[in-house]
């Protein structure tokens, strides 16, 4: 009989694991593979296999992850696939794992401290980095014309874009004046950082999408016109005070006009329509279940052969790469994915959660048109943490029914 002592003692070092992890994600990669090993350990140890197989049957979440990840399991077994790349995917799988130790509400309360705690510092090695005051640092070497935190520029905005959000719904829960204003201020920074330092353009549309959803569940209708007009004076603000925001903006706009269907292109912005275009060839090609999970770098190398244009491993756009690799059908299980998580965000009972929960959808569902986020290391680890932890929260109990009078 297992000793219940060494399956409490595992459960209890499995959720100070993953509040670690909630520091680690922005921080180390190096980190972030330890304690992942350390977590999957103590989830064996912890026990209690019916508690947590029930855990993931109430969560629809859950379950349409465990699907995706099934999908792209069996697409290793055919087409041209590489099972190797199923282990970017693994963070799906831990979905599950995260769930277990979630459960306790404290445990999601520090575990979100700790990933602030690591977002505050991201902005602020950001900006010692854009005054130019780790150019010789030799521990963390940062230049002041690329002012990134620990990570590289689109996933360091998309993490500091996803804190402001955070930073704003705690502003808004907090009775405290001091406390919220303090809020306020870390929201205020994390935003100046992602508008006016960042690189990452994917994250002014993130960035823009979550503080339209902020202003429009907490304000209403008028929320819609406040937005509007803030958002206008931030772009003219930075547009015109920002070198940064400035560039990025015109870079796009040029290369954007610059692109023509079927010329090579040298840029960011005309590769990302190459690669879609090039996409939506593969997929044509096999529509319904793909050509396998990791055939992408060789199927598009095929069909780029003859065209003079650069190959590549990732096409910069996760539902592209999802079709490509296991079709229309796998395209339909990540967009289920996105869907339960929007509308099982609505029956949790801390509203905090719930709009934490669709912020969560907002940044993925809008940075993966642009990336590849759930191939990515850190991206794919924060959904899959971030996505247990907002899940975890307990439902609102179903409504009581209308008895019709005697």
């Amino acid at each position: 009989m297992r000793d219940l002592s060494t399956a409490s003692r595992a459960t209890t070092a499995g959720q100070w694991g993953v509040i670690a992890l909630g520091f680690s994600i922005p921080v180390s990669v190096a980190l972030d593979n330890i304690l992942i090993g350390l977590i999957a350990i103590l989830w064996l140890l912890s026990g209690n296999w019916r508690g947590k197989a029930a855990a993931v049957r109430r969560n629809p979440v859950a379950i349409a992850a465990l699907v995706l990840f099934g999908l792209l399991a069996i697409g290793t077994t055919y087409g041209s696939g590489n099972p190797g790349v199923l282990l970017k995917y693994i963070d799906l799988l831990l979905i599950p794992v995260f769930l277990a130790f979630f459960q306790d509400a404290k445990t999601r309360e520090r575990a979100l401290l700790a990933f602030c705690i690591a977002a505050v510092a991201s902005v602020a090695v950001s900006h010692l980095a854009y005054l130019n005051l780790l150019s010789q640092n030799s521990l963390l070497p940062r230049e002041a014309y690329y002012p990134i935190g620990f990570k590289g520029s689109i996933t360091h905005s998309l993490i500091v874009a996803l804190s402001a959000f955070l930073f704003a719904l705690y502003a808004r829960e907090e009775h405290n004046r001091t406390y919220r204003a303090g809020y306020v201020a870390l929201a205020l920074a994390a935003a100046h950082n992602v508008v006016f330092m960042g690189w990452g353009r994917t994250a002014y549309l993130v960035l823009a999408l979550l503080f339209l959803y902020f202003f429009v569940v907490t304000f209403g209708r008028r929320g819609i016109a406040a937005f509007c007009a803030l958002t206008a004076a931030i772009f003219a603000t930075a547009y015109l005070g920002s070198a940064t925001f400035q560039q990025r903006i015109n870079d796009f706009t040029q290369q954007f006009r610059g692109w023509q269907p079927g010329v090579p292109s040298d840029d960011s912005v005309g590769e990302r329509f190459e690669y879609f275009i090039n996409s939506l060839r593969l997929i044509r090609e096999h529509p319904l279940l793909g050509s396998g999970t990791g055939s992408f770098p060789s199927e598009y190398a095929r069909i780029v052969a003859d065209q003079n244009m650069l190959e590549t491993v990732n096409p910069h756009n996760e539902y592209v790469l999802i079709a490509v690799q296991i079709g229309l059908v796998g395209l339909a299980s990540l967009l289920y994915l996105f869907y339960r998580q929007w509308r099982y965000a609505g029956e949790l009972a801390p509203l905090f959660h719930r709009d934490l929960a669709r912020g969560l959808v907002l940044t993925f569902a809008a940075g993966c048109l642009f990336n590849s986020l759930l191939l990515d290391h850190t991206e794919g680890l924060l959904f899959a943490w971030l996505t247990a932890l907002v899940f975890a929260a307990p439902a609102q109990p179903p409504p009581l029914p209308v008895r019709a009078a005697a």
